[in-house]
């Protein structure tokens, strides 16, 4: 007699092991993934910027619903972990069957199961049922495989399989995809996933991270020896690069490493990405001032937006710095300073300094001719700070996944059954894929099986 306990243990079992269930999580899983990508995470460069771009209602509801720190969220963790019940009462549910199918297939070819099979041809035999099963037997070995003989009454049931394991193809899938969202969920809960910056010649040896911002201690010191980049010829950013070092008990353990994009640096199963940059403060620009009616050359320091006086009595201010400019003389092509120059009396003017053709300034005219000398600039290195303790969890499930892939996708469980009685012989089969390809494959069979009587 059934209970209450019983019916609610078969609801909860079949909401578990629903399809729908299935569908609804995956679909769930891609509606918040796009969240996560539209909205910069906690510790990323952009976050920064997107908290000065949104109202503070807004502000609040993403914090509230951990938007801000979606991957880490107890929602996105419990989503895995539905799936992954989901997936192992799927299975649950099924394996015995199929596993019954593998190990014990049925061998009799009776007139149920031969209904039941996508193909069935018969065909009139002259041979005695032990010759026509001798022939049979090694026909079918040497063109498909050894067959298994059962004998019930007068009838003589011969079975043949390649594939057997394919079946369990879908089960590998299962259990890598379980073993990838374990893997995720101890990244989730016991990783870090930060951004740190660090001013050139700087060091750090804790970072920012998890719920409060609390500081985490590295247990060791991470420090920016430098810091450079270079351009394209539009002065686009080319390549970023830092070099660190690592400091431990006062021991260099790394020493200067050079860190770009896609190439990080890994201790102690922390790594450190390359991830962005910021000026830490106006560049310095040095000049040469040189008077034309004298020929004396004054050295001239200055920042930029700071005015600084001349030996005439002018003043220079530098307003822009230019990493990479192009003017029509190629081999000038290089840093570039756009400065103003304010004189005792007159108007102010505006002059470009080319850091690679010292004498361009020389033709503008004027008492003072000014070259570019050199620029002093100041840089943070932004780095993207990673721990995954279950990175080689989900290592593991995905080299499972790809023999679950092969399993599934490659390794057919193709069946033949041959009954032999009363002077007919009848040959039937099935595949778990590409039917019509294998009833090919059985209709090439018995026609060769036929030019044997």
């Amino acid at each position: 007699m059934r209970t209450v306990a019983d019916d609610l243990a078969d609801s909860i079992w079949k909401f578990f092991s629903s399809l729908k269930l299935t569908i609804f999580l995956l679909i769930g899983l891609a509606a918040v993934s796009i969240i996560g990508t539209v909205i910069p995470q906690k510790g990323s460069p952009a976050f920064e910027k997107y908290l000065h771009s949104v109202s503070v209602a807004k502000f609040h509801l993403y914090y509230k619903l951990d938007f801000f720190d979606m991957y880490h969220s107890w929602w996105f963790t419990a989503l895995l972990g539905l799936l992954c019940m989901n997936l192992i009462a799927c299975s649950l549910r099924r394996l015995p069957r199929d596993w019954k199918s593998i190990t014990s297939p049925p061998m009799v070819l009776d007139e149920a199961l031969e209904r039941s099979l996508p193909f069935s041809k018969p065909w009139k035999t002259r041979y005695g049922a032990s010759e026509m099963e001798r022939k049979v037997s090694e026909f079918l070995g040497r063109e498909f495989a050894a067959p298994h003989v059962t004998r019930v009454g007068k009838e003589v049931h011969l079975f043949a399989q390649k594939g057997r394991y394919g079946r369990v193809g879908v089960y590998v899938l299962h259990l890598s995809i379980i073993i990838i969202f374990i893997g995720v969920i101890i990244g989730s809960l016991f990783g870090l996933e930060t951004y740190a910056e660090i001013p050139e010649g700087g060091s750090i040896t804790t970072v920012v991270a998890g719920p409060g911002d609390r500081k985490i201690e590295l247990g060791y010191t991470l420090r920016c020896d430098s810091f450079s980049v270079s351009y394209y010829e539009t002065g686009v950013p080319k390549e970023f690069k830092s070099v660190l070092s690592i400091i431990e008990k006062g021991r260099t353990v790394v020493d200067k490493s050079e860190v770009i994009v896609n190439r990080p640096l890994t201790y102690r199963g922390v790594t450190f990405y390359q991830s962005g940059y910021s000026t830490a403060g106006p560049p310095s620009f040095h000049f040469s001032a040189r008077e034309r009616a004298t020929g004396s050359v004054a050295r001239v320091t200055a920042r930029q937006g700071e005015t600084v006086s001349l030996p005439n009595g002018d003043s220079l201010k530098p307003l822009e710095f230019i990493p990479e400019v192009r003017p029509n003389f190629p081999h000038a092509s290089g840093p570039a300073v756009l400065a103003e120059l304010i004189p005792r009396v007159g108007e102010h003017q505006t002059i470009l300094l080319l850091q690679r053709y010292p004498d361009f300034d020389s033709q503008r005219g004027g008492a003072l001719a000014f070259t570019f000398d050199s620029v002093d600039e100041a840089w943070i290195t932004g780095l993207k700070v990673v721990r995954d303790p279950g990175v080689i969890v989900v290592w593991i499930g995905c080299f499972l996944l790809v023999g679950g892939l092969i399993t599934a996708f490659f390794l057919s469980n193709r069946r033949i059954w041959v009954r032999i009685a009363d002077g007919r012989a009848v040959m039937a089969g099935n595949a778990g894929r590409n039917q019509a390809a294998f009833k090919d494959f059985l209709v090439k069979l018995s026609d060769n099986l036929k030019e044997l009587q």
